[in-house]
């Protein structure tokens, strides 16, 4: 019988040392430090053929997470994100290369990009005329 109690008195503990502070104002009090020091940016890019997202057939898609290091299923992590930081995640902002000829053959290309950068919520979409001119872009963002 000693041991029975012993071993109900050591269980008990056992559970109010673990589950003690999981209850009360415990679970009702946020953790005053943020769970990371990086504000989140995490985006999902696709690729698709068709004049826009709403009638596209979508060929790629990949992954892009630059805070704290560049990774994601992207080829090009590193510099993708690189250049987002360089125009301030404004894609708008990135510029084709000069002196790059591509034909007028209207086979519409649609860029996406959607997710979290720097902890703010984005949406972007973007028509190429095509495959070539979306090429023209001096970034490695879109050459997934």
């Amino acid at each position: 019988m000693r041991n029975t109690a012993r071993w109900a008195a050591t269980l008990g503990l056992t559970a109010t040392a673990v589950c003690g502070p999981l209850t009360g104002s415990a679970l009702a009090t946020p953790d005053a430090a943020p769970a990371s020091l990086y504000a989140p940016s995490a985006l999902v890019l696709t690729v698709a053929h068709g004049d826009d997202v709403t009638m596209a057939t979508p060929v790629r898609a990949v992954t892009l997470s630059c805070a704290p290091t560049p990774s994601g299923t992207h080829p090009a992590a590193a510099s993708a994100c690189a250049e987002l930081r360089g125009v301030n995640g404004n894609f708008d902002a990135l510029q084709s290369r000069e002196g790059v000829l591509c034909t007028k053959q209207y086979d519409p290309v649609v860029v996406t990009v959607d997710g979290v950068w720097q902890g703010q919520r984005v949406s972007y979409e973007r028509t190429f005329a095509n495959e070539c001119v979306k090429g023209s872009y001096a970034t490695s963002l879109f050459a997934f």
